[in-house]
């Protein structure tokens, strides 16, 4: 468990609350709209009202107790600045700053972020990724060159084993878990016999990944 301070109740630092929360973390959550967080109270019951630009807001938190401190007020940048800036100079032992551009996290790593995010841009790619490629239904990049997918399986593999199949040799990938509906098997082993409607979590490059892909329509 970590516990972890949130500045900003926007759509996307509410998703972020509420899913650090349910991932057993002890989150604060701030914004200086009271309103929002009064009808916020019945999600988090650690909330705080104030202006985070103010040194005094901050100080008051004790913000070099928490684990991590987001500050996810994306529309406001001169605020994000400031608000991160502060949160270093008060020892804050890991600051995650949200940015909209290159050259806005170039600015927050300047003066101390230690991580930036680009929401809309991660959405934007993820988005792109799945709609552009055929029965790509999730996932994650790892590295400019490396991802993670979630895609199903040829109809021809239904009663063969991942031995059988071959994919590293077949398609340089590897299989890491695979998945029916929600049930998840991670690290199958080689007699692992594929069923109806199986997709598989693979890891390696897109174009490997999509060349597989296509060939579930054909």
């Amino acid at each position: 468990m970590k516990s972890i301070l949130i500045i900003g109740m926007g759509i996307i630092g509410q998703h972020l609350a509420m899913r650090m929360q349910q991932m057993g973390n002890e989150v604060m959550v701030v914004d200086k709209n009271e309103i929002l967080l009064q009808e916020l109270s019945p999600l988090f019951s650690d909330s705080f009202i104030g202006d985070c630009t103010a040194e005094g807001v901050l100080r008051s938190l004790g913000v070099n107790n928490f684990d991590y401190c987001f500050v996810v007020v994306g529309d406001n940048f001169y605020a994000s600045l400031e608000i991160t800036s502060i949160l270093k100079e008060l020892g804050a032992s890991y600051v995650i700053t949200q940015a909209k551009r290159e050259r806005q996290a170039e600015f927050l790593k300047k003066i101390g972020a230690d991580e930036v995010f680009f929401p809309e841009a991660e959405i934007a790619e993820k988005l792109a990724v799945r709609y552009n490629a055929t029965n790509i239904f999730d996932y994650i990049e790892l590295t400019s060159e490396y991802s993670i997918f979630e895609i199903p399986i040829l109809q021809e593999w239904e009663g063969k084993s991942i031995e059988d199949v071959d994919v590293r040799r077949s398609f340089h990938i590897n299989i890491i878990a695979v998945k029916k509906g929600n049930v998840l098997n991670p690290l199958p082993g080689g007699n692992y016999i594929f069923k109806e409607e199986d997709h598989i979590v693979v890891i390696g490059k897109a174009s490997d990944v999509f060349e597989l892909s296509a060939k579930t329509q054909e």
